[in-house]
């Protein structure tokens, strides 16, 4: 990047379109004067901080906006096509994507199988970047960069995934790299129960809560960690795999053959408390909200398995998310709250997760709108 020093005209320009930007980014489309209102400066140099933004390609004309009198005033809007994203959640057997733009705007979210065999990381994401373009009607050529939910753990550091049960073909170390070499493309891979923690802290339960842990159960289990606003990874990546954890005694009364919480909590085992033993989970949760002898049970599951958290976490909110979480709704977190004791844990809420079907997705969305935001600015800063 161009080195701009501070004071000059050229770094003043910069500064002030770049403020132009975010206000565009934030509003949306602004005429002349809008803009020069929004921003405190005058009507002249919000004409100047257009020109040089339409100059570089970041903006373009998307309509008039009648004034009265006198002829109508140009509206300019951020362009969406100069760049975008993919985000990709893989899960067993399937994997969902989405077209991700600069404004956060609404594509089709598309889900396709996951090849039988012969599978790679740059095969799944090729796979998954073309069936979203295609359903957004989007020209490849404008991604840049994806994010990936999977339902592993994943080092940053290492390029290293561990517990891959559900990635046949990718490998332990590089799977990033093989990416980016064979597609071309910026990549990001993350747990999926991060992902959804960042969403939950976003635009969920968690958004003024000063610390949380989210507690995914569905056919796993995983906690995302956040403490102030930054997910806790780990050293190695593999912080909240709690599905792996041993069962305290306490859960013998509940389930005497489970040996770790995946056993006491997973989708076998609250299908069977739903009475669908051997069923696929999802068949059996719609009737988890009207069941209250197994919102009882589960809840009970469910406190043991979150007091390991409370004892060394203390957070401030328990967010119940999850497929099963999920459809225990209110009713299953106020039951879990009831057996908090709160001699032990005065402050701490349980909430239910309040950022829909797709949490992984709009994690991964929300990280790809602050990465092409941030490539887009930076467009700025070179054309000073």
């Amino acid at each position: 990047m161009n080195q701009i020093d501070p004071g000059t005209p050229t770094w003043l320009a910069a500064r002030n379109d770049r403020t132009a930007f975010r206000l565009l980014l934030e509003h949306g489309p602004l005429t002349r004067s809008k803009l020069g209102a929004l921003s405190g400066l005058s009507k002249p140099t919000a004409t100047q901080m257009i020109t040089r933004l339409e100059r570089v390609g970041l903006i373009h004309p998307v309509g008039e906006v009648s004034g009265g009198r006198g002829p109508n005033a140009v509206s300019y809007g951020v362009r969406v096509d100069r760049i975008t994203g993919v985000a990709i959640s893989i899960v067993a057997g399937a994997i969902q994507a989405v077209v991700v733009d600069a404004i956060d705007g609404d594509h089709p979210i598309v889900e396709i199988e996951a090849a039988s065999s012969g599978r790679t990381p740059e095969g799944d994401v090729r796979a998954a970047v073309g069936a979203a373009c295609e359903a957004a009607g989007l020209d490849r050529s404008s991604v840049s960069r994806v994010v990936i939910g999977v339902q592993a753990a994943f080092s940053v550091d290492g390029d290293e995934l561990s517990l891959t049960d559900t990635l046949p073909g990718w490998p332990a170390v590089g799977a990033r790299e093989r990416i980016e070499a064979a597609l071309g493309l910026a990549a990001t891979i993350d747990n999926d129960v991060n992902l959804a923690a960042m969403a939950e802290r976003a635009v969920g339960a968690a958004q003024d809560a000063a610390s949380f842990a989210l507690f995914w159960i569905g056919d796993g289990l995983g906690v995302g960690v956040d403490l102030g606003g930054v997910v806790h990874r780990g050293a190695s990546g593999s912080a909240g795999e709690i599905g792996y954890l041993g069962v305290p005694r306490a859960a013998a009364e509940l389930a005497p053959e489970a040996n770790d919480l995946t056993d006491l909590l997973g989708g076998p085992a609250v299908a069977r408390l739903l009475g669908a033993a051997g069923r696929p989970l999802a068949t059996a949760l719609p009737r988890l909200a009207e069941d209250d002898v197994a919102l009882a049970s589960l809840a009970d599951r469910v406190a043991l398995a979150v007091h390991p958290l409370l004892a060394i976490l203390d957070p401030a909110m328990i967010v119940l998310g999850g497929p099963t979480g999920t459809a225990g709704g209110a009713r299953l977190a106020a039951l879990v709250a009831e057996r908090i004791d709160p001699a032990d844990h005065p402050r701490v809420v349980v909430r239910t997760s309040g950022t829909g079907v797709q949490p992984v997705l709009l994690g991964a969305r929300q990280q790809l709108v602050e990465q092409i935001r941030d490539q887009l600015e930076a467009d700025i800063s070179l054309a000073g």
